[in-house]
């Protein structure tokens, strides 16, 4: 039953190396859904592309169902497996950072690496940014470290904040999938003719 390392399946030495096949293939599904274009990525935000939208909600149903059956099948303890804790406000205030440099460099930390191993140069100056941002925010971290710590909410889920049972709160979660899947179609059907009609 998994998890397999913390329940000495195998051991802690397989880290690394699960570690690097996952990021391969994560890199490789990444370039096939078309995430090493910037006009891809952005397009979520100007209406003619909604692609992202639609493979990051399909992946968090196809994980979160599987993740319920594979418990109720007994081949997985949720228990053990490791939630990353929630620190509120720094997590919003992060979010809506990370969604301005989105939408102003096109790509996120993940899809700029997938993108320079294709060989586009936009993504090389994002990295570059990227970095120089990881610098300014290590040399500075002292002057907002009890901002960063504030706000904890320990190791919650939705279901916990919710108090909805998880098969219900999946059940829920994949009807709004469906709904934003046709409403961000018809949004492109509407953007895409209006930039055709007004196209010079």
């Amino acid at each position: 039953m998994g998890p397999l390392i913390p329940n000495e399946i195998i051991t802690g030495d397989w880290n690394f190396v699960i570690a690097i096949l996952i990021g391969i293939a994560f890199g490789f599904l990444l370039e096939a859904s078309g995430f090493s274009s910037s006009r891809n990525l952005a397009g979520v935000f100007y209406g003619y592309n909604f692609v992202v939208l639609r493979v990051f909600f399909t992946a968090v149903i196809v994980a979160m169902a599987g993740l319920l059956y594979f418990d109720y099948f007994g081949w997985l303890d949720l228990s053990k497996i490791f939630i990353l804790p929630t620190f509120l406000s720094p997590m919003i205030l992060g979010a809506v950072i990370m969604g301005i440099g989105f939408v102003m460099g096109g790509f996120c930390p993940g899809t700029s690496f997938t993108a320079i191993a294709i060989g586009k140069m936009d993504a090389v100056f994002f990295v570059i940014g990227l970095f120089i941002g990881i610098f300014i925010f290590g040399e500075s971290f002292p002057l907002f470290k009890d901002f960063f710590n504030s706000g904890s909410m320990g190791n919650v889920t939705l279901t916990d904040v919710t108090g909805i049972a998880a098969p219900w709160f999946a059940f829920g979660f994949t009807v709004v999938a469906l709904a934003a899947f046709w409403v961000t179609a018809e949004i492109e059907k509407k953007v895409r003719k209006n930039t055709k009609e007004y196209k010079f």
